[in-house]
């Protein structure tokens, strides 16, 4: 898993993907499963769905954390009948620092019958996220800006050489006196690329935010 942590809510890494390991340790087994959730609705019902599929195991540990990596204003977690701060909080802290946003672990736990102590539940439940997410995915969140750019001809092929630069995706272009283009690009380029357009055509395309979502 290649992280790559953004210091804000712009631009930042999710998961990809749901995935799932398991571990047997002394005799107990460990399922870890890891996933996508951007909001804390959706992390309680991926908990729950969880929790349905594996109903006869000892414990449904979790944590959540909903927002950019390591923003804990939105978070959660549950040691689910293990020794306070053994399981939930192992995992939180697993998740606060991990570079990845928006994401949810639970760990279901089949207990062997040999009791592992505090420190070795620590290590069990925070290693079964470390291992999940060493496997995992990555996808990306962005907040896109829908940009409305006027441009005379003769700068038109200056101007689509530069697009790669800034990840901009032309939506549509209209030839009239001028060149009119609705762009799409990362929020978070959309000053330096308004700097570039200023640079190249001194100051003369007109440039307009119509909108801005997230994809």
């Amino acid at each position: 898993m290649k992280v790559q942590i953004m210091p804000d809510e712009q631009r930042y890494s999710i998961p990809g993907e749901t995935c799932r390991v398991v571990e047997e340790i002394k005799r107990s087994r460990f399922i870890t499963t890891v996933g996508y959730t951007p909001s804390e609705e959706e992390a309680r019902a991926f908990i729950e769905t969880i929790r349905a599929e594996f109903a006869d195991a000892s414990h449904h540990c979790w944590a959540f954390l909903v927002g950019c990596p390591g923003d804990t204003g939105r978070v959660g977690m549950s040691d689910d009948g293990e020794p306070h701060r053994t399981a939930g909080r192992p995992m939180l802290t697993v998740l606060t620092h991990c570079g990845v946003g928006d994401i949810t672990a639970v760990v279901v736990r089949y207990f062997g019958g040999t009791k592992l102590g505090k420190g070795g539940l620590v290590r069990a439940y925070s290693g079964g996220v470390q291992k999940a997410l060493s496997e995992l995915r990555l996808s990306e969140h962005v907040v896109y800006a829908a940009l409305l750019l006027v441009v005379d001809y003769a700068r038109v092929s200056m101007f689509k050489r530069m697009l790669p630069e800034f990840e901009v995706q032309v939506v549509s272009e209209d030839f009239g006196a001028d060149v009119t283009y609705t762009l799409k690009l990362p929020k978070a380029k959309v000053d330096v690329f308004r700097l570039a357009l200023d640079n190249l055509t001194n100051g003369e395309a007109q440039v307009e935010v119509i909108a801005s979502d997230e994809g």
